[in-house]
């Protein structure tokens, strides 16, 4: 009886000093207030709970409250400093490869392989970083233009004579179409394989609970990206075997590099470059555009400013001449970018961009222990009624006259520093060519859908189901709709 008396005693006391240890971590200086959470677990549930605003998560709202712009957490298995500040957010993007390093938590880098963009460093990621500016540089995305301008159009002349879309999935296709042309060639409307659909399981299970049993969201994810690396490794082989003349696209270019002595590129990193390429395109464009034609259904005076835009661009084409947009054209959209800004900063598409310590840092009386994780949060900066007056209200107009060409401090949609994302100018294209061509000739209506559930990131869970007709034809059916409502 004493012996198990006292067995409980030590156990209980053990767990005790354990679990005060984990809520208390020892680090030289002062670590920013916050809470490690439960033992293990941590906050990770708190963090993924979903809702369904375009505000500030609530795990970060609470936060920030009470314990300031700066506070520590544990998620996903890894003790983590969480910055909703400015200038500590700018200071870890100018410190890149010096104090900080990109570096996913451990179950991200399982989920993308470890040879991705976003682990690679020095002048390894500088290297692929170079590769793919030359695929998506201002020369490269002149010569696409066309190309994207005739998919748009296509797919968008397919929709107005169906009955309803779901506008997030059909605009996922497009996106994904244009970029896995440009990077492997690969006509998904006419392919036996459904490379697309690997990805939609690969996104659906990104950001849960890391369960590898059969049935789980985190399975279902891992499953998804074994199925589209086999897929991707297919077609990479069948281009070695049958190689063409001329260098094409991102293929063409890889079994280039494999074939010099000494190069750094292997296949593996090649391959996961595609992967999260596809990926980041596919997810990213496709829920900001769709957002976008929600914010327009809601907002009829901005969709008309932006129609005025587009309208006016092809009143002043020479008659006679070519009826594709040219580079000049897309360039001169100012109030479309501004839009896109606006969009993009309450998408939140981003919720947190993920780095590693290097060493103790001192910031604002606080210590950032080395081989802690530290997020970046957007959102809470896109947000901050300091910066944003009225931060939650959609009002394109707020970027008149500012240059957003490259991050700053108040606007990190594409990240920052040395790691801004490199397909940006070519999302940010694709995005004015499909709004160009929708709103210069259709008009929707939304059937059913437009909720979003942020569990972190956005989602669409009941989609976005919209019918889509031609401009003129619904100006008319309006106006004899007004006709008969009057008499």
């Amino acid at each position: 009886m004493w012996a198990m008396c006292i067995v409980t005693f030590i156990v209980v006391t053990v767990l005790h000093i354990w679990v005060y240890k984990w809520r208390n971590p020892k680090r030289n200086g002062k670590l920013p207030p916050g809470s490690m959470g439960l033992p293990l677990l941590g906050e990770t549930l708190q963090f993924l709970a979903p809702h369904r605003t375009h505000d500030i998560s609530p795990f970060i709202k609470e936060r920030l409250k009470r314990y300031g712009p700066i506070f520590k957490t544990h998620l996903f298995g890894q003790s983590m400093i969480v910055s909703t500040d400015a200038d500590l957010n700018y200071f870890v993007f100018q410190q890149e490869g010096s104090l900080f390093q990109s570096c996913y938590p451990s179950t991200l880098s399982e989920i993308f392989g470890e040879q991705n963009m976003g682990s690679l460093q020095g002048f390894l990621f500088k290297y692929l970083k170079n590769i793919v500016l030359s695929l998506f540089g201002s020369v490269s995305l002149q010569t696409m233009l066309p190309e994207v301008e005739k998919t748009v159009v296509h797919r968008l002349k397919q929709w107005s004579f169906g009955n309803m879309i779901e506008a997030k999935d059909e605009i996922a296709n497009v996106v994904f179409s244009l970029t896995a042309r440009k990077l492997i060639s690969y006509d998904s409307d006419n392919s036996s394989d459904n490379l697309r659909a690997n990805f939609a399981a690969f996104i659906k299970g990104l950001i849960s609970l890391p369960i590898n049993i059969p049935g789980t969201a985190f399975h279902k994810c891992l499953q998804g990206r074994k199925n589209a690396m086999r897929m991707l490794k297919e077609l990479l082989q069948e281009r070695r075997a049958n190689p063409r003349k001329q260098q094409r696209d991102f293929f063409d270019y890889v079994l280039e590099e494999l074939d010099k002595e000494g190069t750094m590129m292997n296949e593996t990193m090649a391959l996961n470059l595609v992967f999260a390429l596809l990926f980041a395109s596919y997810e990213t464009i496709s829920e900001a555009l769709t957002l976008g034609m929600k914010f327009l259904s809601d907002h009829p005076s901005v969709l008309q400013r932006l129609t005025d835009e587009h309208d006016a661009i092809l009143r002043q084409r020479e008659e006679g001449a070519d009826s594709r947009i040219t580079w000049g054209e897309y360039k001169s959209m100012a109030y479309t970018f501004q839009f896109i800004n606006e969009t993009l900063r309450l998408a939140n598409i981003v919720p947190g961009i993920f780095r590693k310590v290097l060493k103790d840092i001192q910031f604002k009386g606080y210590t950032i222990p080395e081989g802690w994780g530290l997020i970046v949060c957007p959102p809470a900066v896109h947000l901050n009624p300091s910066t944003y007056e009225d931060p939650l209200t959609f009002d394109p107009s707020r970027w008149e006259g500012i240059d957003t060409s490259n991050a700053s401090k108040q606007f990190m949609a594409f990240g920052g520093g040395m790691r801004l994302c490199v397909g940006a100018d070519f999302a940010k294209l694709q995005m004015a060519v499909f709004l160009h061509c929708l709103v210069t000739k259709y008009r929707w209506e939304i059937v059913r859908g437009g909720g979003v559930v942020r569990s972190p990131g956005l989602q669409f869970p009941n989609g976005l189901h919209v019918r889509i007709k031609d401009r003129e034809s619904a100006i008319n059916q309006i106006g004899k709709k007004e006709f008969c409502d009057g008499d």
